[in-house]
């Protein structure tokens, strides 16, 4: 059975799979990245998950696989299969997509950034499926974006575009680690509900959870931190929909796992913040924690897709 390899590189964990043709998940996987033992570490674990995975798909479906897709986090060549950076990994300008080609036996490899990778299966497989236009916002330890067109992922003209979390909505607001004050993740993030909320309750391991759960309860307090996020997210949101006019806006990650206690006050207050522009659908994320790896795999799908034949 033709298949290829998906890999999902995240700070801790990586997540792997081997996918069919038709979008299959015909094996998964998950391994630690071994971050503490340092980048070339992280290099090696990558590039032997991936080997393993290779034997395994030969020895169970008789052929190896065919192409690989692998998503990183930070900064991302594509274009050239360069990981640039990633603080949280401790790497710089490592040729991921020559080296994991070359233990693959010379396959075709497609490297892809995090979130535009799971934008991706979002926007053709997800809670984004069938929408021409479509903006992907996962809410984490910070906020990125990914701006969806007619089933590709818009990168930009230096691989940077769909920064929406270092938007500025409160300027001179909390300092963020681009360098700016103010910045959307620094206000609406999962860690930034988890801080404020901590702050306020006197509990240093409360959460973003335990803030949406006291908010479901009615405490005063945390419907105050709650309010303050959702107003910050929404201005930011309402300048991306300016910008981008997206007819699906699609929003997961942690802070996303609320459900309507998000998105309830988040659709009024975006609703409320809107003049002339077309309000989109505001749609919670489908494929949680699976979206890395399966838009990898649609990535490996992709390239073969477009290789000439010799």
């Amino acid at each position: 059975m033709k298949h290829v390899i998906a890999l999902d590189v995240g700070g801790t964990g990586m997540k792997a799979a081997l996918v069919a043709e038709d979008g299959g998940l015909l094996h998964q996987a998950r391994r630690a990245t071994g971050r503490d033992r340092g980048p070339d570490a992280v290099v090696e674990s990558i590039l032997g998950f991936a080997a393993d995975l290779r034997a395994l798909g030969a020895e169970r479906f008789g052929v190896p696989a065919a192409a690989a897709g692998v998503a990183v986090p930070g900064i991302v060549d594509s274009e050239h299969g360069i990981a640039v950076y990633a603080a949280n990994l401790g790497w710089r300008d490592v040729p991921l997509r020559a080296l994991l080609s070359s233990r693959l036996g010379g396959i075709p490899v497609a490297l892809g950034h995090d979130v535009r990778t799971g934008g991706l299966a979002e926007g053709r497989i997800g809670a984004g499926r069938g929408a021409d236009r479509f903006l992907f916002v996962p809410l984490g330890t910070g906020i990125a974006g990914a701006i969806g067109i007619d089933g590709r992922i818009e990168a930009g003209a230096h691989g940077y575009a769909g920064e929406i979390g270092h938007i500025v909505v409160r300027p001179g607001g909390p300092a963020c680690g681009c360098g700016q004050r103010g910045c959307l993740e620094t206000l609406a993030s999962a860690a930034a509900v988890s801080r404020a909320w901590a702050a306020v309750c006197g509990d240093p391991e409360a959460d973003a959870a335990d803030c949406a759960a006291a908010v479901r309860s009615g405490d005063e307090r945390a419907r105050e931190v709650w309010e303050t996020a959702v107003g910050a997210l929404a201005d930011g949101l309402v300048t991306a929909l300016t910008l981008l006019d997206p007819r699906t806006l699609i929003i997961g990650g942690g802070l996303a796992e609320a459900g309507e206690t998000l998105f309830t006050p988040l659709r009024t207050a975006v609703k409320e913040r809107v003049t002339f522009q077309r309000l989109p659908d505001i749609v919670p994320a489908a494929l949680g924690d699976t979206a890395g790896c399966l838009g990898a795999g649609l990535l490996a799908w992709d390239l073969l897709a477009t290789e000439v034949p010799a």
